[in-house]
């Protein structure tokens, strides 16, 4: 198969996977359980979450099919804005750290009450996130053109 045509079909799967959103009960996990399958990459050195100048385009991370945890993130902030279901919803990407900066979350925050890609299984609340978490980096998104 040519890139093109896989290209095309990582496109398709985005596009239905937004459809699919816009009707489901569980939009969530549906965006959760689709971005937990795409290939992982530890860590993205072109690509600086604090820096929003540098982030590629949704259809830029889709071609180049690599994923860490930012780019996770910042693509399930951006299927849910590019969904019918949710475009006026206030999605932000925030980054948490622990307080020994041992572990590291890019979350996604739906209208200040939903959380993702926090836990891999599931979408959660944004008071159940442990206070032992201080926020780094705090950034709205906005729908992609």
């Amino acid at each position: 198969m040519m890139v093109k045509d896989l290209l095309d079909l990582r496109l398709s799967a985005w596009t239905e996977l937004r459809q699919k959103m816009d009707r489901s009960d569980n939009p969530f996990d549906d965006a959760i359980t689709f971005w937990n399958s795409v290939p992982y990459c530890a860590h993205n050195p072109a690509i600086d979450p604090y820096y929003p100048a540098s982030w590629p385009t949704p259809w830029e991370i889709i071609a180049e099919n690599r994923y860490d945890d930012f780019t996770k993130a910042l693509m399930i902030g951006y299927t849910i804005l590019l969904t019918d279901r949710f475009k006026d919803c206030s999605v932000e990407l925030r980054t948490l750290v622990d307080t020994d900066r041992k572990k590291l979350y890019n979350i996604i925050v739906v209208d200040n009450h939903w959380v993702l890609n926090f836990n891999d299984e599931h979408y959660v609340l944004l008071s159940s996130i442990p206070s032992l978490y201080r926020l780094e980096n705090h950034i709205a998104l906005e729908r992609p053109r």
